[in-house]
């Protein structure tokens, strides 16, 4: 009796796993992991300029419009060097999004930091979702737009790994950034985070 309703309650585990959409990550809510997201304020980022209308809507953060160039993004509060990122997305197909790691808050860019991209539409796909611009293409490329997926960033010393619905797409070896914020970037589209997380290692 005992076994047959611990097989029912994982079958409803699993059940709700699916009726949300979102890919199960290896963990997130263990010991070490902190919530940088808590649904219902934007306290733990501060934005890079105010030139995007981020806000909190239906328990995510929300992007859909910009009035200037180059976006914006939501910087951690604190500065990591070894550290895991997961974090649930959902993006139109025409979005340009991403998570920059190790960043320095005055200075966020592809080339002064790693980004781990979200482009479905980009002119260049080797860079394009699940790459790490400029440093680790992706082939083929992936498509994130119009579903909620999940990110797995590991940065590791020189060592850093990207998982998108948890399978592999980048792996780097490089040592240019040791360590810094991460940001969610916003540039086009509609962008949604409902879920961040970080484990400092």
């Amino acid at each position: 009796m005992t076994r047959m309703f611990a097989t029912i309650a994982a079958l409803l585990l699993v059940g709700v796993a699916i009726f949300n959409g979102t890919p199960q990550a290896n963990s997130q809510t263990g010991p070490g992991w902190i919530q940088l997201f808590d649904g219902k304020t934007m306290d733990g980022w501060t934005p890079s300029n105010d030139n995007v209308n981020w806000r909190v809507e239906d328990g995510a953060l929300v992007a859909d419009k910009s009035k200037g160039k180059g976006g914006n993004h939501l910087v951690s509060k604190n500065s990591y060097k070894d550290h895991e990122i997961y974090a649930e997305f959902w993006t139109s197909d025409d979005a340009n999004s991403g998570i920059f790691v190790r960043c320095d808050p005055k200075q966020i860019g592809a080339k002064t930091c790693y980004e781990v991209n979200i482009f479905d539409t980009r002119p260049d796909p080797s860079y394009g979702t699940g790459s790490i611009v400029y440093f680790t293409e992706v082939s083929p490329m992936p498509k994130a737009g119009g579903k909620w997926n999940t990110f797995e960033i590991t940065a590791k010393g020189r060592h850093i790994t990207v998982s998108l619905n948890g399978k592999q797409t980048a792996t780097l070896h490089n040592g240019l950034f040791e360590q810094g914020h991460f940001t969610l970037q916003y540039g086009t589209g509609v962008v949604k985070f409902r879920k961040v997380a970080v484990k400092p290692l």
